[in-house]
């Protein structure tokens, strides 16, 4: 039956993504699968990866090994790094959002100002409602204890007229669930 559940919740934040002009694929827990997802996602361009805070680091080693993966950016590289890479502690099935820890370890920047930011979270995550992120009953509580930005969709504003994408962050958002 839990898995029926959590099925039906990784199915609804699946939709709710789709709706939001975000991408999303699921791929499995484990570095081979990460690491070919993270390859087409990224389209063999310079990115920046954001060590992980709440996925296992050993996931993301095989991908590191890319030349064009950034850990540790110039100011240079910084300013001209296209494409960011995060991990996510959570994500919200009914808006299709995902929270991003806002940590020491280059989630900001990774995640605001690229033009393309692909998340990671893990399926086992995904709550149905925003108020469960900030329940002692859900996720340990872990959105109690730290700050986070709750992502939904890629950055868009109709503010003075048509609506136009990446204005105040990433034109593009690819999520990736690991199942």
């Amino acid at each position: 039956m839990q898995n029926q559940i959590n099925s039906e919740i990784i199915n609804r934040f699946i939709f709710s993504v789709r709706e939001l002009t975000a991408t999303v694929e699921i791929v499995a827990q484990n570095s081979e699968s990460l690491n070919n997802a993270l390859i087409m996602a990224t389209e063999n361009k310079l990115v920046l990866l954001a060590e992980p805070a709440n996925l296992n680091p050993e996931l993301f080693q095989k991908f590191k090994l890319n030349k064009n993966v950034v850990t540790k950016p110039t100011k240079e590289q910084l300013s001209n790094i296209k494409i960011g890479i995060t991990d996510a502690f959570c994500a919200i099935a009914s808006t299709g959002s995902v929270c991003v820890s806002i940590t020491k370890n280059l989630s900001s920047p990774a995640s605001m100002l690229t033009r393309k930011h692909i998340v990671i979270v893990d399926s086992k995550t995904i709550v149905l409602r925003p108020r469960e992120v900030f329940s002692e009953d859900y996720l340990d509580g872990k959105g109690l204890h730290q700050s986070f930005s709750i992502i939904t969709g890629p950055s868009a504003t109709a503010d003075m007229g048509p609506l136009v994408r990446g204005v105040h962050g990433p034109e593009k958002l690819h999520i990736i669930i690991l199942e």
